[in-house]
């Protein structure tokens, strides 16, 4: 009985969802354009459960870049409407489009001239009437037994409203990297704007032997750098090889005397490098493509010459992980 009710209930908010689909016409690419042509802010404002959707609403298209607020419209009749001016657009979310509260924002609205996209499920209504762009969201039933607690009808609104943002973001050509400033702190954010130049050691921090350098010095280089691996660089000072914790497990089984064998005789040739610009998240895919654990930077003037060196315990220090 109990999962029987619940299948029931997300078939009727399912099918509410997939019936905007038919809804959607003119009216909604409309709309699209005039929040993709709003010069001021988009305020989104509904009562109740329509309230609540109203701020997830506003809050997706702050994400997506669009300035939006949500205002209560209780709080708006007593002194918040004060938030509104001209240029800005209100999108009223509301249900029966009978709102008293959202009514009361009308006079405001049509004096400042400002453009109102009204999301109800009833298009006959005042608020209707009064919007410049009507978006129905009309369902069949709620999935409640009596009808009296919004379900479906908050799930429509909640859809149509990602259907707006959404459209409204591809249309302003809205990219990743845009997303990331909005997001600095998250780790969507972190991956698309922190670089390997931003977590890099540089200068003396930089694990290097050349290619005489025996082993014994350069296992030296390689604790005191705490890295875990080295760079082996010739006369010119170019990068040519790398040894690592890796390397020395399979010269310890070739060689009896390792500590007294060169790092030129030991190192692996050619190893994987990187761009300072390129982004850390991209280091952490060659990372685990390769199975290695950091990569050099080369200098960008077309040498060989190590710029910097990046650890896998850096990005995970810093997140990208």
């Amino acid at each position: 009985m109990v999962l029987e009710r619940a299948k029931q209930v997300l078939k009727i908010e399912a099918e509410a969802v997939y019936n905007l689909i038919n809804k959607l016409n003119e009216n909604f690419v409309k709309a699209v354009d005039l929040l993709n042509e709003c010069q001021g802010k988009v305020i989104v404002t509904g009562i109740g459960k329509s309230g609540i959707i109203s701020q997830k609403i506003a809050s997706t298209l702050a994400c997506t870049g669009t300035p939006a607020f949500f205002l209560h419209p209780a709080e708006g009749i007593h002194g918040d409407m004060g938030m509104m001016a001209k240029k800005d657009v209100v999108i009223a979310v509301s249900n029966s489009g009978e709102t008293n509260e959202i009514a009361q924002l009308l006079p405001l609205i049509k004096r400042l001239s400002i453009k109102l996209i009204v999301m109800t499920g009833n298009v006959k209504s005042l608020l209707a009437q009064n919007g410049d762009v009507v978006i129905d969201i009309g369902v069949k039933e709620e999935a409640y037994p009596l009808g009296l607690v919004p379900t479906a009808s908050s799930t429509a609104a909640l859809a149509m409203g990602d259907a707006l943002a959404l459209t409204l973001l591809e249309k302003r050509g809205f990219k990743p990297e845009d997303f990331a400033i909005f997001h600095p702190g998250g780790i969507l954010g972190k991956k698309l704007l922190l670089k390997v130049e931003d977590l890099m050691h540089q200068g003396k921090e930089i694990p290097l032997v050349t290619h005489d350098t025996l082993m014994k010095v350069a296992l030296l280089e390689m604790t005191s750098k705490r890295l875990g691996v080295t760079g082996v660089i010739n006369e010119k000072g170019e990068l040519t090889g790398v040894i690592t914790d890796g390397d020395l497990r399979r010269a310890l089984e070739r060689y009896d005397d390792l500590l007294n064998k060169s790092a030129q005789e030991i190192m692996t040739h050619n190893p994987r490098v990187i761009e300072k610009d390129s982004l850390a998240a991209k280091a952490l895919q060659m990372m685990e493509e390769f199975k290695i654990t950091s990569l050099f930077i080369l200098e960008e003037n077309g040498s060989r010459r190590p710029l910097g060196i990046i650890h896998m315990h850096d990005l995970l220090r810093a997140g990208i992980v």
